[in-house]
């Protein structure tokens, strides 16, 4: 098995290194991750510019450290490393519960291996304890015995607590979300702004958040399909729009012109289009 690991904490990371070794009992493991810390950067990609690796080592593991995001290491190790069967990101210095999938480095790392096809899996512990080979590993070797095994789960959100007891499978916290803005002063009394987040008062029996909280290794199986199947059917039978004309009218398999308008305006967008800011 070949084992692509990433995080968002940067290459010396110890919880990456505490996960190469875990990660190293069940196949070839390679190192894949940014130069310099990229918490909280989501699912950003870099277009502006190009991408370049340098190699170094973690531990006795192969690795490489790239000037981008870890979606961009994700991509460019698959591309470099063919044939790649999972990958790992983490082991986070923080917790990702409920909303924070959503601007996590650490999940996007396994999100972008779940866009390019391939198994994602993001691990993450308390900030405040420092994940090794001692304490963690044999949970983190857990974790993998359970997720590798089970092909059918292509994207996988693991949370650790500080003392774990057992591992359970839940759902994503839904709650309300904990971001606010704090207000302060720098040093010449203008005004800044803090990005932060409040602790949430209460979790929902079989969330993440609970799991945690109560000493369990959370198991969160996500998925990239975002749609709200309820609501949508829902919203055709109130609101049916043009959906009839539409299914009459247009061919059940786009033309090749049509395709290739689409492809060009997708080429064009900023997301994606090299030297666009």
């Amino acid at each position: 098995m070949r084992i692509l690991i990433s995080n968002d904490d940067g290459i010396y990371s110890p919880g990456l290194a505490c996960l190469a070794k875990a990660a190293s009992e069940f196949g070839a493991v390679r190192v894949v991750a940014p130069d310099v810390e990229r918490s909280s950067t989501g699912h950003a990609i870099t277009s502006s510019r190009p991408l370049s690796y340098r190699p170094t080592t973690v531990h006795e593991f192969e690795a490489y450290r790239v000037n981008g995001t870890p979606a961009d290491c994700v991509a460019l190790g698959a591309h470099l490393w063919e044939r790649v069967d999972v990958v790992l990101s983490g082991v986070n210095l923080g917790l990702n519960l409920g909303h924070a999938i959503w601007h996590s480095g650490t999940l996007a790392a396994a999100k972008q291996a779940a866009l390019l096809g391939l198994r994602g899996i993001a691990i993450s512990a308390p900030a405040g304890v420092e994940p090794d080979h001692g304490s963690y590993g044999r949970w983190i070797r857990r974790v993998l015995e359970v997720l590798l095994p089970a092909s059918q789960l292509s994207l996988v959100n693991v949370n650790l607590p500080r003392s774990p007891k057992g591992l359970v499978w839940t759902r994503a916290s839904v709650t309300q979300y904990d971001g606010r803005i704090a207000p302060a002063q720098d040093p010449m009394g203008r005004p800044i702004y803090w990005f932060t987040v409040s602790p949430l008062d209460e979790a929902e029996k079989g969330t993440d958040r609970w799991a945690v909280e109560q000493g369990w290794v959370s198991l969160t199986p996500l998925r990239l399909d975002l749609t709200d199947e309820l609501r949508l059917d829902e919203r055709r039978k109130v609101q049916p729009l043009d959906e009839a004309v539409a299914a009459a009218v247009s061919p059940p398999v786009s033309s090749p012109e049509a395709k290739a308008t689409v492809r060009e305006d997708e080429a064009e967008s900023p997301a994606v289009a090299p030297g666009h800011d």
